[in-house]
């Protein structure tokens, strides 16, 4: 083995999909086979990652309404997958899992009544910390790179906004990239957390090329990607969410205590129940007599 074999064999890319199966999401509602394509370009999408270097490692995360769930790699005895002639064992072993689980979840979860929000935030949370136990037990002189992909049809839900600003600067900290492919409304907090990452973020005006899009934009490497021609970066808006209203807003007003954001002055902070002191009137000042 050569110098260059040796330091390729101590290296690898840890690629974590977050893929959004919330039945709520509208073009899953008008087209109930779309999901059944994004499954197909995503694992198409991971098995091109795993094939890059034999060394990758790849994760499929489920993010539902209720709950967070590994479709890929299984948490306890993978399943026993008999090789098909012509197909990578390790390829047909990521299909079928992916394939099975994503049935069983769909399958045993509750019945909504009223569409509800994506926990996308919490899924992010769990992807960082598989990624940092993956880390935690890599053999010592292997270097990791890791990176986070979110797929969602999902819209902006503000009421997540500090959990989203944990998941971005916990990231950013340890540095893992946050890329995200939205497949309907631009969501603003995402576009922030790619912006912190520096990872790409990818709003899709047709769906029919989820998966070319996803070969072209998000499968090279973020030290890659300064090299291609990719869709140029649109401007993030950095606003900041109220904690009473769940609306974006300009200016705002801060707790000093938690740093909860309001969007009118309230003496009684609704997040730590801190009680401020009201200011009172500003004094006037006197005018000044001219002197004769």
């Amino acid at each position: 083995m050569n110098k260059q074999q040796d330091v390729e064999s101590n290296k690898f890319s840890l690629l974590v999909i977050v893929l959004d199966t919330n039945p709520s999401q509208r073009i899953v509602r008008q087209n109930a086979q779309l999901l059944t394509q994004c499954v197909d370009a995503i694992i198409a999408f991971g098995n091109a990652h795993l094939m890059q270097c034999s060394q990758n490692k790849l994760a499929v995360l489920s993010c539902h309404h209720h709950a967070t769930d590994f479709l890929y790699p299984l948490p306890g005895k993978q399943l026993d997958v008999r090789q098909i002639d012509g197909q990578y064992e390790v390829f047909s072993l990521v299909e079928k899992t992916v394939k099975q689980r994503l049935s069983h979840i769909i399958t045993n979860s509750p019945k909504l009544n009223t569409p509800c929000e994506s926990i996308l935030a919490g899924s992010m949370a769990m992807a960082l910390c598989y990624i940092s136990r993956i880390q935690r037990n890599a053999a010592a002189g292997v270097k990791m790179h890791s990176r986070i992909l979110v797929v969602t049809g999902s819209n902006e839900c503000a009421s997540q906004y500090m959990t989203y600003m944990n998941v971005f600067f916990t990231a950013q900290k340890l540095g893992i990239t946050i890329d995200v492919c939205a497949m309907d409304k631009t969501m603003s907090l995402l576009q922030q957390g790619c912006d912190i990452t520096g990872g790409q973020y990818l709003r899709l005006t047709q769906l029919d090329g989820l998966l070319q899009y996803l070969l072209w934009v998000f499968l090279p490497d973020p030290q890659m990607r300064q090299k291609l021609v990719l869709p140029p970066a649109t401007k993030v808006d950095y606003r900041a969410a109220c904690f009473c209203h769940r609306e974006l807003i300009d200016i705002g007003y801060v707790c000093s205590v938690c740093l909860s954001i309001f969007c009118k002055f309230s003496p009684i902070c609704t997040t730590c129940h801190t009680v401020f002191k009201i200011p009172g009137p500003m004094p006037i000042k006197p005018k000044k007599k001219k002197k004769v």
